[in-house]
């Protein structure tokens, strides 16, 4: 028994594979080119829009204020109240309809040239650049054991990165409160809760996805990266790697060993190292590119280099790759059926809610009546109905409204005939319709009532309620 104890095998160590793969920092290389500079121009332009129009004034007030205490939301000379949530809709629609064209024709554009994500991440990587250095500096520096130098340099970084993030979070809160007011409460450390959370909350946001997630947002969290591929089709403009062109790899020679002559990748894979999303474009359109273009600018500066022309990666299509298109026939195949019609329905919807706002009236009214009594007779022997009038303005400039009753023969009121209201206000006036008893026969009647303002004609409206007769 022993002996047969001591020929037993010993416990071999079993290996467990990890459903996960380890994340790999993405140390993104800077890169310079065309495409480079027209990413930094949206980066400029839509941060001169997001830090800049806050600070533009309309008159007394601020220009883009979304004013949710006083449920009124200001773009410059339009004021939309809680009534207006339809244009609200058509925003939305409008916007899932411009994701549909741009997708479809550009693939992911917007998300390498405008997307807050990409926008910030730039922002942020910039800023880690001028202080700790490019690609191989920074490898470097993460690598080694913490010391003065390396605090230092990380200290100021994550400041910096801080104080965007904070700005940054003060002019989102900007928008929902007046952002001079907004300064005004932080240096008089008198900040509500709410824009307390809000800022530090955006703030805290910006702060993790653009400086730490980068990537992982896009690969993982984003949404839009999942469902592109129901929007894309072998006419899409991606970036796209030529492999007739480029196979096979290897560095610049003439010829290989078996006297078979290359093909025009080098396989530097710097490619590889200035893509922010640590992708391998040569391996295939896959959901992790963003279409940045920052491959196609390395790519084509080393083609520069060693002598051969560019675009060996380059803004193309699935097909026009596969069947050797030219640039003009690759944009031609862009305007195709799916293209049209999502842009025909597109330019349908905001011709229609242009025209909807060019013809919308500034002047808001509600008709309550008092159901508490639904008739009296009144003192000179007539029939009395009493009725609130919510009147809302708005314009962005005071009106002096007529106000009048139609529907029934002989009604008059019985109250105030005028109501002056400011700018974007609103204000309740009470008054009574009276008409003669044999008016009309027992029971409700339709009537109107008119409000048009003394000094433009075309600010009118016509609300319609009932009047009861007993």
């Amino acid at each position: 028994m022993d002996q047969l104890a001591g020929s037993r095998p010993s416990a071999v160590p079993v290996k467990v594979d990890s459903l996960y793969e380890k994340h790999r920092t993405v140390y993104a290389r800077s890169v310079t080119g065309t495409f480079n500079n027209w990413r930094w121009a949206m980066v400029f332009l839509t941060q001169a829009l997001f830090y800049g129009l806050c600070w533009l004034d309309w008159g007394d007030r601020q220009a883009v204020l979304f004013h949710l205490v006083e449920r009124k939301f200001y773009i410059f000379g339009l004021i939309f109240w809680p009534q207006d949530v339809i244009y609200l809709a058509v925003l939305l629609v409008i916007s899932a309809y411009s994701l549909f064209l741009v997708t479809a024709l550009g693939g992911r554009l917007f998300c390498g040239y405008a997307c807050p994500q990409t926008v910030y991440t730039e922002i942020l990587m910039w800023i880690e650049r001028k202080i700790e250095g490019d690609r191989p500096a920074r490898m470097k520096l993460d690598a080694q054991p913490m010391n003065a130098r390396k605090l230092r340099l990380k200290v100021t970084k994550h400041a910096l990165w801080l104080t965007i993030a904070l700005w940054t979070g003060i002019t989102f809160v900007g928008y929902f409160t007046p952002i001079r007011e907004l300064l005004g409460e932080i240096v008089s450390f008198s900040l509500g809760p709410w824009e307390t959370f809000w800022i530090f909350f955006y703030a805290a946001f910006l702060y993790m996805m653009a400086g730490f997630l980068r990537e992982q947002v896009c690969k993982y969290m984003c949404p839009y990266a999942r469902f592109q591929g129901v929007m894309f089709d072998p006419d899409t403009l991606i970036i796209g790697y030529d492999p007739e062109r480029g196979e096979p790899r290897g560095a610049r020679r003439k010829k290989t060993a078996a006297g078979q002559a290359l093909g025009d990748c080098v396989d530097c894979s710097i490619c590889v190292q200035v893509c922010p999303t640590g992708i391998d474009i040569r391996n295939g359109l896959q959901l992790e590119c963003i279409a940045c273009a920052a491959c196609i600018d390395a790519c084509d500066q080393v083609m520069d280099k060693v002598g051969l022309p560019r675009g060996l990666i380059r803004y193309s299509t699935e097909n026009a790759l596969a069947r050797r298109y030219t640039r003009r026939e690759t944009f031609a195949q862009l305007l195709r059926p799916r293209t049209l019609l999502y842009t025909s329905i597109l330019l349908a919807i905001i011709a229609a809610t242009a025209w909807s706002l060019g013809q919308r009236v500034p002047l808001k009214v509600d008709v309550l009546r008092d159901r508490s009594t639904l008739s009296r007779e009144a003192d000179d022997g007539r029939i009395e109905n009493v009725y609130r009038l919510h009147v809302s303005n708005t314009d962005d400039r005071a009106h002096r409204y007529l106000i009048g009753v139609s529907g029934l023969a002989g009604i008059e009121i019985a109250g105030p005939t005028v109501v002056e209201v400011p700018a974007a206000s609103s204000r309740t006036v009470a008054l009574a319709a009276r008409v003669e008893p044999e008016a009309g026969t027992r029971g409700s009647h339709p009537v109107f009532f008119e409000l048009r303002a003394d000094d433009q004609e075309k600010i009118a409206v016509r609300e319609k309620t009932s009047f009861f007769l007993p």
